[in-house]
């Protein structure tokens, strides 16, 4: 394996000219949320796209979405066209890039996910092609052609999609270059689809490859030296310039151009999506603003039985006004619903953070901070300013926790509610670990490099500690597991469950983000 510490000078990406600038969009990225499939984060893909001067990124994690949020917010910042996708992968058919086009493909795209995700055990995807098939409508789809070893699927996709399915043409400085790029032009001729260009992103820059590699080698259960074929034979699957592109297929330019095309039909951004609460809380006839002032009011006169105090109902009418002109009375009655059947199954449960400085979550029973008797600021809890919906945590014993969930479940139904995923990332002692097996080194000194990482002092070297624990700081080889344990901390290893975290919408979740199987029953 290369030294990561020792690259040769690289070959820059030509510069980028004022006659190409904004004519490539890369289609076909993968980011470290494909979990150990891809060896950079989402923000440096976005930001080194921004620095290359293309067009458009699209993010397609295999079977799933989960680096898009994050790209979402770096593409912003960037000023840079974010498009979103995810590369499905089919039992029965070769790998298609499906990309949104506009909010209701990306409610099918999730959908498809996670038709795929509930069909297979946790982190597993199964789907077909009649899967994907089901769900087309609106996605754009970009058929890796080298993966095409017969002719027939291309058509099938083409079939499907019609006039929104291309043939994803993807060269890699290969020896066979030539003879690859003709048969995949032969392909998408035979199959009349547009041949488009691509080059099938793991990682934002080339010194990312030996990472690449560790990855790889962490998925598959054995060390670098041992991949094979498993891994890339090069460098080339970094992020690449409009002038790369075209030097690249210099006799096929308009599969480069053909992009922008691709990425001017994706109109879809993640600041479409917005989270709806459930309405169906409010009795017939009423709508559910006045339900929730008559039950706050109801509220307010259980809890001062002698008559509500002046300052209080002053607070309570504020409150009131803020919630509604903010449109959060569906989440006001959600959280009351919540605490209604706790208490009514005698589950203790009790509301805290900011939610305290509510006169409503008082009067509701969601908190128990009394407004008369405490001086509270309801600006802490809501702000038309930060325009955001409040945030109530509410905390239920630990033993009866699982009835709450359960009756979460049953009103709202598993297409329409589920529980947080938690993204869990590497950190020291499971990079030592991991990176450690995937260069090949004994348990023994896997085992004596994280104690004695354990202890050591944050001043204390990196060259320290190795060499305490036995390795020549010095040798490649101590240089190389120092420099990849350091570059794949926090990466994403895995989604684990939260323990008490719960979602449910007013449609279907699925259609808003993808869900998936827990571990547990």
């Amino acid at each position: 394996m290369p030294d990561p510490t020792r690259f040769p000078r690289r070959r820059a990406d030509p510069a980028v000219t004022a006659q190409v600038q904004g004519c490539y969009a890369e289609l076909h990225c993968r980011t470290n949320f494909s979990f150990l499939e891809g060896a950079s984060h989402p923000d440096e893909l976005v930001n080194r796209a921004a620095e290359l001067g293309l067009s458009a990124l699209a993010i397609t994690d295999r079977n799933s979405v989960a680096g898009v949020v994050r790209a979402h917010v770096a593409a912003k910042e960037a000023g840079l066209k974010l498009i979103i996708g995810a590369e499905i992968t089919p039992d029965d058919a070769p790998p298609v890039i499906l990309l949104a086009t506009d909010r209701a493909a990306y409610g099918r795209l999730s959908t498809l996910i996670t038709h795929g995700r509930r069909r297979a055990e946790k982190g597993e995807c199964r789907l077909i092609f009649d899967d994907v098939a089901r769900h087309a409508d609106g996605l754009l789809a970009c058929v890796p052609l080298a993966g095409c070893s017969q002719d027939n699927w291309l058509h099938r996709y083409r079939d499907c999609f019609g006039d929104r399915c291309y043939g994803l043409a993807e060269l890699h400085r290969g020896p066979h270059d030539e003879l690859a790029l003709h048969r995949m032009k032969r392909l998408a001729c035979e199959a009349r689809v547009p041949l488009v260009a691509s080059n099938d992103v793991h990682y934002h820059l080339p010194e990312r490859q030996p990472l690449q590699d560790v990855v790889t080698a962490i998925r598959h259960g054995c060390t670098v030296g041992e991949l094979g074929d498993r891994c890339f034979p090069n460098a080339e699957r970094h992020l690449k310039s409009a002038d790369a592109m075209l030097q690249i297929f210099e006799t096929v330019p308009d599969a480069v151009f053909r992009t922008q095309e691709v990425a001017d039909r994706c109109a879809f951004s993640l600041d479409e999506l917005r989270y709806e609460y459930p309405e169906e809380l409010c009795p017939d006839g009423e709508t559910p603003f006045e339900y929730l002032k008559l039950l706050t009011w109801q509220g307010a006169k259980k809890h001062y039985p002698h008559g509500v105090p002046v300052d209080v109902q002053n607070q309570l009418n504020h409150e009131l006004r803020l919630i509604r002109e903010m449109n959060y009375e569906t989440y006001f009655l959600t959280v009351w619903d919540l605490v209604r059947f706790a208490r009514d199954k005698d589950i203790l449960c009790q509301g805290r953070g900011s939610a305290a400085n509510s006169a409503v979550c008082y009067c509701l029973g969601v908190t128990a901070v009394d407004p008369d008797r405490f001086e509270t600021l309801f600006e802490r809890f809501i702000s038309k300013e930060r325009d955001e919906p409040p945030d109530i945590d509410i905390d239920f014993e630990h033993e009866r926790r699982e009835e709450v969930i359960q009756y979460v479940y049953n009103k709202y139904g598993r297409d329409r509610a589920g529980m947080t995923a938690v993204v869990t990332t590497y950190r020291t002692r499971s990079a030592i670990r991991d990176v450690g097996k995937a260069l090949g080194f004994s348990v023994d000194r896997i085992n004596r490099l994280s104690k004695q990482r354990d202890h050591t002092v944050p001043s204390e070297s990196p060259s320290d500690w190795i060499q305490e624990a036995g390795l020549d700081p010095k040798a490649r080889r101590s240089r190389q597991f120092l420099k990849l344990m350091q570059d794949i901390k926090h990466f994403p290893r895995h989604l684990s469950q939260h323990v008490g975290g719960l979602v449910f919408t007013r449609g279907k979740l699925s259609e808003l983000v993808p869900i998936e199987n827990a571990a547990m029953q």
